[in-house]
Order: structure tokens, then sequence, then C-alpha cells
């Protein structure tokens, strides 16, 4: 027993260092099929009868022809009576650049040359090209000709007839552009001469920013599809994997300048229109009361970081509040279209009639190449009285008028007896009522020495405050600063803006306008009142500076 085992260990060492000792001697070249499609890819296996250098395989003289892509490198050990056999395998991924008949050249590894291959790449509309194709790639540009920042869209659809094992798609190049992808993939099946695809549709929105002449490189997909195994038995069958990869066509672009005849913001649109409307209906406008106004700025062709900003003015006597601008971007018949909606609340401090000025937007027509002006006409708006408020103010002033007078202002534009005869009765009543107020002054002071008189606006104020009312609060604003005027001796004034005017204070004004934010703008906020209730304590115990003046204006002619 010793002797044979002995006798088997020097045979089998004989027979592998017979087998080591041998060199390459065999190297085939195959390619797994034959014609093939142009941008399609097919795979060259170099296999050699020895186990050499992955690195051995030098493929730069197939770069001529084909575009190269991954190469694997697979080695396999067998033993079959005493005899040990070794290869090698490289797969290489090669891409047909254009139609026609080419020639896949020897190749040398460890000092053996394989044969070369004659290969018909088909072109994508060869009748033949449908039978060989498992999988390929469409494209579909909106225009070839486009200004600079003019948006165009690529739709991408990949065919596959094949069981996808896995796979990933590149996005397109195109040299100084900004490229996006528009949604999300889409999936359907269709059939193409007879043969049924899954298709994968993908949008990009591309905007060049340079002028010239460019090349527009379509995404590459690169993945592994099922082909059914070679290797079969009685009770299975198996599936193997097969690297594949596929390119789009390239897509020459004349991208140009902008014309030098443009002024303003660039704009180049197949389509702009800006439209606004109203809510409630303008009849209904008063005083007091938001009225939203919303514009609406839509243009194809353009991205939403594209479109302008948009902003209102108003005359005086009224006051607007935007709210955020909400942005949408959308394909309406192959074309990305862009909308840019802003609401603005205007409430006005009086009545009266008011001129809106025109809102415009320039831009330049591609399909014209024209330089067009969208705009909203001007506009005029009449603002009615609200009896709510006016109600609410001549109750408090009523109330302040049993205290204090207001300073007077005469003005006498002729001179007539008459004239000088209401001007004396006009003094003898001041003085009649100088003297009675004297006279009250010392027992009023034992009633009064804890007491603010005619305190009830600015004490309902300060409650409207703490109960973080802000209608409320809007409303008592003017009054409370009428009495202060009056203290002051100056004259009262009739909105709240002239009122605001008083106080002549940024940080008071900017809580006002925080105020009004809060309850006349679309998105609507909860408003604390606790920072200007120290605002108004404040410019209540300072009061405002007294007038030394009372104007008396007499003109005689």
């Amino acid at each position: 027993m010793k002797t044979f085992i002995t006798l088997l260990a020097i045979i089998l060492s004989n027979a592998l260092f017979t087998s080591n000792a041998l060199a390459a001697s065999q190297i085939s070249a195959t390619i797994d099929k034959n014609p093939v499609v142009v941008n399609e890819s097919f795979i060259l296996k170099i296999t050699i009868d020895d186990d050499v250098d992955t690195n051995a395989l030098n493929t730069s003289a197939l770069l001529q022809d084909f575009i190269v892509g991954r190469t694997s490198v697979s080695s396999q050990t067998s033993m079959v009576n005493f005899k040990t056999t070794r290869t090698t395998t490289w797969s290489t991924l090669l891409i047909g650049k254009k139609a026609g008949n080419f020639i896949i050249p020897a190749l040398t590894v460890a000092g053996i040359k394989s044969q070369a291959i004659n290969v018909q790449v088909l072109a994508e509309n060869d009748p033949l090209a449908d039978k060989q194709q498992d999988i390929f790639i469409t494209t579909e540009v909106s225009a070839k000709e486009v200004y600079v920042q003019q948006q165009l869209t690529l739709v991408v659809k990949l065919h596959f007839a094949a069981e996808l094992k896995r796979g990933s798609l590149t996005e397109p190049t195109l040299e100084g552009a900004s490229i996006t992808q528009i949604g999300k993939d889409k999936e359907e099946d269709t059939v193409i001469n007879g043969q049924r695809y899954r298709v994968i549709e993908r949008t990009y929105a591309i905007s060049p920013k340079n002028s010239g002449k460019f090349i527009l490189k379509s995404p590459v997909f690169s993945g592994e599809i099922l082909v059914p195994s070679t290797r079969r038995n009685n009770m299975f069958s198996f599936s193997e994997t097969k690297p594949v990869s596929v390119i789009g066509d390239k897509i020459p672009l004349l991208v140009r300048p902008i014309p030098e005849t443009f002024q303003g913001t660039w704009l180049p649109s197949d389509l702009l229109a800006i439209h606004q409307n109203w809510q409630p209906d303008i009849a209904t406008f008063k005083v007091g009361e938001p009225i939203t106004r919303t514009i609406t700025l839509t243009a194809a062709g353009l991205s939403q970081e594209q479109l302008p900003i948009l902003e209102i003015t108003v005359p005086k006597g009224l006051k607007v509040y935007p709210d955020q601008a909400q942005l949408h971007t959308g394909m309406s018949s192959g074309h990305l279209v862009s909308q840019k909606v802003r609401n603005f609340a205007i409430v006005a401090s009086k009545p009266g009639e008011y001129q809106l000025p025109e809102v415009s937007i320039p831009w330049w027509n591609t399909v014209t190449n024209r330089y067009q002006v969208a705009t909203i006409a001007a506009q005029k708006i009449t603002v009615l009285p609200n009896s709510e408020l006016e109600t609410a103010t001549t109750v408090v002033n009523v109330n302040q008028n049993k205290d204090l007078a207001p300073a007077k202002t005469v003005i006498i534009t002729q001179t007539s007896w008459l004239q000088w005869l209401f001007l004396a009765l006009w003094l003898l009543t001041s003085l009649a009522w100088f003297i009675s107020a004297e006279l009250a002054k010392p027992s009023q002071a034992k009633t009064s020495k804890n007491k603010t008189p005619n305190n009830n606006a600015y004490l309902s104020l300060l409650a409207a405050c703490k109960k973080n009312q802000g209608l409320a609060v809007l409303t008592l604003i003017s009054p409370w600063i009428n009495i202060l005027q009056a203290k002051a001796g100056k004259a009262i004034t009739a909105t709240l803006d002239e009122a605001l005017l008083e106080i002549n204070s940024d940080e008071f004004q900017q809580e006002i306008n925080y105020l009004q934010q809060c309850y006349y703008a679309k998105d609507q906020k909860d408003w604390q009142g606790t920072s200007l209730i120290k605002l108004i304590q404040a410019f209540n115990k300072q009061g405002l500076k007294e007038s030394k003046v009372t104007v008396l204006s007499l003109n005689p002619t």
C-alpha cells in the first residue's frame, strides 16, 4: 500500500511538473454577435491556455474604430487524467462608433497573436438592426438652435427587450451648460417591429451659458442582462449575466448670443404672459380691509430660477404686504413651462380714488426673434369709507372733547365787517373758555391726582395689546395719538399713516407693519402685543412736543 501511494505521488508530481514546464501555445479571439448595431455593445473574448498576468492584454489598438469599455479577467484551472489545464480569459466591452465593416486586429498575449475578426456594424435605421438590438437608446431634443440661457429639453428613452439584472444611466453632457432632470422616470411597454420592449423615459432641462457651436452628448447606459446559460443538466437550467452598454446619438447645437439691441433682464422664451386677479372683488374695497392682488407670470422655455422678481408699487394712502412667491415647473407639449405666483395684500388708510401703475416684464420672443413686453395695464381703484372704523374713531374723539379742546385755525380770505364781527365773537368765546378752565383747575386737581384725563383710548389700547387683538389695536392707535396731539396743542390727524408720522419712530413703524402683515397677508400669523406695549407706554409717558404757535391766518384783499 505504501509503495502504491509513493508511486501515485511521483506520477502526480511529474504530471504537474510537466504541465508547468509547458509554455502557452494557443490563443483564441471571439465576439458574441456579428453583425452588431452602432452605439450598442458587444463582447470580445480573448482566451489563452496559460495562467498569465491579468495586465498582459493591451487593447489600445481597438480605439481607432471602437469605444472600448470595461474589461473583466477570469482564470480557470482544471485537471483531467492527471493533466492540468490553465486558461486566462479577457472579456472586453466594445461599441461601434459608426456603421460599416471593420476589422478587430490581432492582439498579442505572452508572445502569441490572436486571429483578426471581421465585424459588420449596422446603422440604427438598417432593417437588419431591428433583429439585432435587445437594448438601445433614443433621444429627442426640443430645439437644435437656441439662445444663451434659453431652456431646451432632452427626452431620453431606454428600450430593452432582455431582462435587466442591474444598470445605471449617466446624465447627458454639454460644455458650459446647466443640466437638471425634470420629474421622475416614466415606464411603459411598447412594441417595435413585432418585438416587445420595456421603455424607461427620462427628461432633462438644459440651459446653455455660452454662445457658439456645441455637441450635446447623450447618456450612456451600463449594466447587466440575464442570458440563458450554456451549462445545462437534466434537472436544472441556469441563467447567467452579460454586461451591456449602449450610447445615445450625439446632437449638434447652435447657441446664439444675446442680441445687442435687447435692453433689460434677459428672458428668452417661446411664450411669456402675465396676468392678475383680485379677491374679493375689487368693487368692495374699503378702508382698513385687506384685498389680495395675485400676479401670475408664466413662461415657456425658462426655468423657475430665471423668472424675475414680481414687485408692485402703490400710491400714498395704500400699503402693500407681499407673500413669498410660489414657483412651479412642468412639461406641456414637450416644452418646459415655469410659473411664478405672488400674492400682495393691499390695505387703504383713507377713502378715495387711487391709480395703480402698470406692471411690465420685457422679454425676447425666441419664435419670432423679437423684443416684447408683457404688461398689466395701469388701473384705477376706488376705496370706499368703512363705517365700522369711522364709528370707533368718532366715539373715542367725542370722549376726548369732553375735557380737551383742540387747537383752532381760522382762515379768512375776504375782508368784511361780518368777518371782523365773527372774529371778535370767537375771541370772546375763547377768553370765556380759558377763564372757566382756570377756575375749574383747583377742583379738578383734587379729584384727578391719581387719574390721567381722558385715558380711555390709551387704556383700551393697552388692553387690546395684552389680549393680542391686532385689529382692535389698529383701530385704537389713531385715537390714542389724537389725545397726545391735543395735549401738545397740535391739529388732530385723520388717518393711521398720518398719526404714525407724529410718533416718528422706525421701531414703532416696524411693529405696526408687522402687525398689519400678520393680519392682512395671505399667510397670516399669530400676533403678540408684548413688544408694542412697551413702545406705547414709553411714548405715552414722554408725549409729543408741544406746538408753540397757534396759526391765525388773515388774508385781507
